[in-house]
């Protein structure tokens, strides 16, 4: 493992993979180096800031994430009185970016309390032969030891994208080791999910996606799910009388989630702008406000049209790169 990271990376690591394990409760779990390495990706559920009442316009996809994910890992004691029930091994969210995958990743860990190992494949990869084989051993061992467990990997098609004759050997020797221990998680004990997000379901290497059979397309929002997302967003804002949400959401036809937040977060600053720019730079004012309180107009549908003063990206065809 000396070979795997310098001195004082080395040293960071166990420093936050003791934190994060004390966090979990298991201070005298005994791990060995490469546990500890995968130990650092783990996000402890009282570090997520995302619930699935924060989530609007996902209700179908949340509830069956509810029956057949949480309440599994949560309650297994409900799902032994046959071998067809039970959590599933694999689930994948895809779909466009900014459209909520990851937030249901992270609202489902939250909500079912389950350790979360945020893993990259990055973390995984090593130069060294032989020591990937090592790492993925140690995330599927860190994953039952810490259990119930959920192993998250976004952008899993970059990671277990399809075989081809080009992948390197290195590759190809982790992928089969993945799968190899994904598949030895059979005992009714074992409370392990394997949870992937990607926006591109067809890269991914077949094999994986048979191993994945809860599949949920979190889409771009329709009409109804953007008034919930708007809803959600808008809900600690002052708004104006005259403020229609259903008008706002038919106006953003095709926008993802996270394109709405942004276009929520920048009209919210119109007022903003508009309270620093009347005080003519008096900076002491300003200092003052702070004690002595101070009130932004409600917002306004003008304010969402209103430019931020930043440029679109002009297209890369074209553009000199240097």
């Amino acid at each position: 493992m000396d070979g795997v990271l310098p001195g004082n990376e080395r040293k960071e690591v166990k420093a936050k993979s003791l934190k994060a394990l004390e966090k979990l409760g298991h201070k005298d779990l005994q791990l060995d180096e490469y546990e500890k390495q995968i130990a650092s990706e783990v996000i402890h559920p009282d570090d997520i800031d995302v619930r699935f009442t924060d989530i609007g316009g996902l209700e179908p996809i949340i509830a069956s994430l509810r029956e057949s994910v949480i309440y599994p890992l949560v309650y297994p004691h409900l799902f032994t009185s046959s071998s067809l029930l039970g959590a599933p091994k694999g689930v994948l969210l895809f779909g466009p970016p900014g459209c909520g995958k990851t937030m249901l990743a992270k609202a489902l860990a939250k909500e079912s309390g389950a350790t979360f190992i945020n893993i990259a494949a990055s973390v995984l990869t090593n130069k060294w032969y032989g020591e990937s084989n090592k790492l993925v051993a140690a995330l599927f061992s860190l994953a039952r030891k810490t259990q119930p467990s959920i192993v998250f990997i976004d952008e899993i098609d970059s990671f277990l994208r399809e075989r081809t004759k080009g992948d390197h050997e290195v590759t190809g020797m982790m992928k089969a080791e993945f799968m190899t221990l994904w598949d030895g998680l059979t005992s009714s004990t074992d409370r392990i999910l394997v949870l992937g997000a990607t926006n591109r379901p067809n890269d991914i290497d077949s094999a994986i996606l048979r191993r994945m059979p809860k599949r949920f397309s979190v889409g771009l929002p329709d009409l109804e799910q953007r008034q919930k997302i708007l809803n959600l967003m808008l809900k600690d804002t002052e708004l104006d009388k005259s403020f229609s949400i259903s008008t706002l959401a038919q106006q953003f036809d095709g926008l993802s989630g996270s394109e709405l937040k942004e276009l929520c977060r920048n009209a919210a600053m119109q007022p903003m702008r508009e309270f620093i720019r009347e005080s003519g730079d008096d900076h002491e004012m300003l200092a003052r406000s702070q004690e002595e309180g101070f009130k932004l107009r409600p917002l306004t549908l003008e304010d969402f049209s209103q430019s931020d003063g930043t440029d679109a990206l002009p297209p890369l065809d074209g553009v000199p790169l240097d």
